[in-house]
């Protein structure tokens, strides 16, 4: 493809992600901009239109996501990571639990091969899955249709859940930032210098997710020192959003359209299970770990890190307590998904 083509392809999906994010603002549907913008391309993508994802950008995103996600973290986040360590030893129970339930479902219902059906079900990251799904001889293509379906349906009901069963008003937006006239010049340089030492701070120390993960913890510290007290521009946060929905939604291109639908509906089945097991989780511990159930909810979903964050961002949870669990998830995945497979093997 053309680089002339494939950039008007970019820019039409995220014309349809933007127009897509505004009507769902305009109906205070919650993440409006992200869950807008991606329901949009999965659209253009089963009917063909000529879309593509800004896949080179999505680095910049994470950054910008993984900057405004710390801006949250406070002084008192180091007293209450002792009383998280109970919630984050569950969550690799959780994990095992959901494994051994997932990939038979993977292996009997949609008839993957072994590797394919393993890391398909593993609830990790993506791009982690794919990676290390490939090199072990699975079908890349269908891990991504598999863990892409999921992260869509998970981010979507469970925004629904809260916002019609719960009833939580997902409509103020006023969390998701503060306008760039309102911040201070200093403030958005040191915001610059997070981002960019948070970047290559995580790729130098091969942290998992190092675009997101690493502006997280410079983030973090820098904001629970003091030392700058707003988050990312508002305008800023919201292109962000709207370039990562695009970047999920064009994930279906070139599947074929039959192909798109059945990776939903198996997505839809592999879902419904996990979400069983989150609720179940959530309801038994909840009061163990005086947490709220939405809390624990948002924690255990088995949604991606920066889209369960933005959830957790957008009904006012903690997202220091979100986050965590999400990042010892797609680690403890990432370290023992290749070991346990090649024991599996034997």
């Amino acid at each position: 493809m053309q680089p002339n083509h494939r950039i008007k392809k970019i820019i039409f999906a995220l014309f349809l992600g933007t127009i897509s994010g505004y009507l769902f603002n305009l109906a205070t549907l919650p993440l409006p901009w992200m869950l807008g913008a991606m329901f949009i391309n999965i659209i253009a993508a089963l009917i063909r239109l000529p879309i593509a994802g800004p896949t080179k950008l999505r680095p910049l995103v994470a950054v910008i996501i993984g900057v405004m996600l710390g801006s949250s973290f406070t002084p008192d986040i180091y007293n209450q990571l002792g009383l998280w360590a109970s919630s984050l030893i569950f969550m690799v129970l959780y994990l095992l639990a959901a494994a051994i339930v997932i990939v038979p479902y993977y292996r009997r219902v949609a008839s993957f091969d072994l590797p394919t059906a393993y890391f398909a079900g593993m609830p990790g990251g993506l791009m982690e899955m794919m990676i290390i799904g490939k090199e072990m001889g699975a079908d890349d293509r269908s891990i991504i249709l598999a863990h892409t379906s999921r992260i869509v349906i998970v981010v979507a009901l469970v925004a629904v859940w809260f916002r019609v069963v719960q009833g939580i008003d997902l409509s103020d937006r006023s969390q998701f930032g503060v306008p760039f006239s309102q911040i201070p010049a200093n403030d958005l340089i040191i915001l610059t210098i997070v981002g960019i030492v948070g970047y290559l701070g995580g790729r130098l120390l091969r942290l998992p997710a190092p675009m997101l993960l690493g502006p997280i913890l410079v983030s973090a510290a820098v904001h629970s020192m003091g030392i700058v007290h707003n988050p990312p521009p508002q305008e800023l946060i919201i292109i962000a959003q709207i370039f990562l929905g695009t970047i999920v939604g064009c994930r279906f291109i070139g599947s074929e359209p039959k192909a798109i639908l059945r990776a939903i509906c198996l997505g839809l089945g592999a879902t419904a299970i996990m979400l069983a097991l989150t609720f179940g989780f959530a309801m038994a511990l909840h009061e163990m770990f005086e947490q709220s159930l939405e809390q624990l909810v948002l924690a255990y979903s088995p949604g991606g890190l920066a889209e369960m964050s933005l959830v957790a961002l957008a009904m006012n949870a903690d997202i220091a307590y979100v986050a965590s669990h999400h990042l010892v998830r797609i680690s403890v995945v990432m370290a023992l998904a290749p070991i346990l497979f090649r024991l599996f093997l034997k």
